[in-house]
């Protein structure tokens, strides 16, 4: 993810903001579950995006890529709105606790800017519903020129979204965070809907960073800094999960943007070894093939 990405990250104040306040409220309308869930992944499972990471002759990426994370994030549906075929050879090719989590085509996001997109979204729609048990969320992302001033055509798109699909949003013109009645009346909008309002953890872009939750679900995007202080920003993320679990959180669905060059470690090794400490949970840790680091 290039999206907020800068030169100097020694410049970045990268301390989490509190959890907002109303974000409380939104978790105290929800009963009390003691099922908790916890996913883990990356952006994508290609070779040229993770080098090192898999063994050496993988035949096939997506089988190997789910026996180390249980979950990732579909940025390749962004480019190419999936069969129904294409999904259904997916989901057999991953364990049964695996969950996807494909991202709405840019057909209907950013070409279509959610204006005559419903035929479109019938068709996204209807292939990943073929996941069945392994489809986590689908989720939408506007472009970073989609401003406030077409509320009317986002609300209408939410409040005629198809019942029986989760979904969740990414906003990131600065125009919705710089005026906090309109932020307001974002979230006020997912929140009658119940739709889940994402939040993005970027070097470049602190001010989406919104710590407002609308659903029992959170949902971050993470964007590594390629430094030895995302293991500092990883800490603080653990915190603020128990936290958040203290007080009535369902689910956390966390992707971390990181590509490999070759030799690196994996930041979400770390993040998950530390999640199933600090949780008492034991989800799968992902590792870079230990191989491919001694040569």
């Amino acid at each position: 993810m290039k999206f907020g990405k800068v030169e100097d990250v020694s410049k970045v104040d990268f301390t989490l903001p509190p959890i907002h306040a109303d974000t409380f409220q939104v978790l105290e309308r929800y009963p009390i579950d003691e099922d908790f869930g916890v996913y883990v992944g990356g952006a994508r499972w290609a070779k040229q995006e993770l080098k090192g990471f898999f063994p050496p002759k993988t035949k096939d990426e997506l089988t190997y890529y789910s026996t180390q994370f249980n979950s990732i994030e579909m940025n390749g549906t962004f480019y190419r709105s999936p069969t129904k075929e294409q999904v259904i050879t997916w989901k057999n090719k991953t364990p049964d606790d695996f969950m996807f989590f494909p991202k709405i085509s840019q057909s209907i996001s950013h070409y279509g800017r959610l204006l005559n997109v419903k035929e479109k979204l019938t068709a996204f729609l209807d292939a990943v519903t073929m996941f069945e048990e392994k489809l986590g969320m689908t989720f939408l992302q506007m472009h970073d020129n989609y401003k406030p001033k077409d509320f009317d055509r986002l609300a209408e798109f939410v409040q005629n979204f198809p019942n029986g699909y989760p979904l969740a949003i990414e906003i990131r013109n600065e125009e919705w965070f710089e005026d906090q009645t309109i932020f307001n009346q974002y979230v006020q909008l997912l929140e009658n809907n119940h739709i889940t309002n994402i939040i993005v953890d970027t070097p470049g872009r602190r001010d989406i960073l919104h710590m407002r939750l609308t659903t029992p679900d959170l949902f971050v995007r993470f964007v590594s800094a390629y430094s030895p202080i995302d293991y500092t920003r990883l800490d603080e993320w653990i915190e603020r999960i128990k936290e958040l679990k203290n007080a009535g959180l369902k689910n956390v669905y966390f992707f971390i943007h990181q590509g490999l060059t070759g030799k690196e470690e994996l930041y979400a090794t770390y993040f998950v070894e530390q999640l199933n400490k600090e949780l008492g949970i034991n989800i799968r840790v992902p590792k870079v093939y230990r191989e491919n680091l001694l040569f």
